[in-house]
């Protein structure tokens, strides 16, 4: 199930509240300024510090 671009929108890093964006993949969102990504399960981002993995170049 995709996220839905007003959904993205008003998305934004709950670690630093700057702007995130889709991956590739369309399974994960990425904080470019934190250099995380927080996935998304079953249509829905876990917008958990917690539960972000570091970005992999």
């Amino acid at each position: 199930m995709p996220i839905s671009k007003d959904l993205l929108d008003i998305l934004a890093c709950p670690k630093c509240k700057g702007a995130i964006q889709l991956n590739e993949a369309q399974d994960g969102l990425i904080c470019n300024a934190c250099r995380l990504v927080y996935e998304i399960r079953d249509g829905i981002p876990i917008m958990l510090i917690d539960e972000a993995k570091p970005l992999q170049d």
